[in-house]
């Protein structure tokens, strides 16, 4: 049981993976899927990984991305992630498609839908790894190392991002 937060008794039962429903008041509560987004920066035959500076995952590789603010669009995501986890702006990114995900942190399971985005550049741009980012290398996307990757949702996108 968990507390129900219109009444505050400990009284929420699980009905469902997704539906959570208190006896006491009858608030119904709904644990949905979160959004976020993982981009891609391709520069002719080479990807752009980031490596993790912190839990999930720590010290494997992502994708630069990450949750989807309230009331933000998938789009202005990708520009917002893309300059807070490495100081860069876009101005188009390509969608792919959507996967799903499980995010597990400090020993709580969320589910989340990852849209996965692409932009490609003529340049390599100049990087600073900040946020939750501790690094930052390009790798030939034919040499990546799938298993180094700290999600599902990510290996899938660059399996995806190699049959082009």
């Amino acid at each position: 049981m968990f507390y129900c937060p219109q009444c505050g008794l400990k009284s929420l039962e699980t009905i469902s993976s997704k539906k959570l429903f208190c006896g006491q008041c009858q608030f119904t509560f709904f644990q949905n899927t979160a959004a976020a987004v993982m981009v891609a920066i391709c520069c002719q035959d080479e990807l752009l990984v980031a490596t993790r500076g912190r839990n999930p995952g720590i010290g494997m590789w992502d994708l630069p991305g990450g949750f989807v603010d309230p009331d933000e669009s998938l789009e202005n995501a990708v520009v917002r992630e893309l300059y807070e986890e490495l100081d860069i702006t876009v101005t188009a990114a390509k969608y792919i498609f959507s996967n799903s995900n499980t995010y597990l942190y400090k020993d709580v399971e969320y589910k989340t839908c990852d849209a996965f985005f692409v932009v490609e550049l003529d340049e390599k741009p100049t990087v600073q790894a900040q946020d939750d980012v501790a690094a930052v290398e390009w790798v030939k996307l034919a040499d990546v190392d799938i298993t180094r990757f700290a999600f599902e949702s990510a290996k899938k996108a660059v399996l995806k991002l190699r049959e082009k």
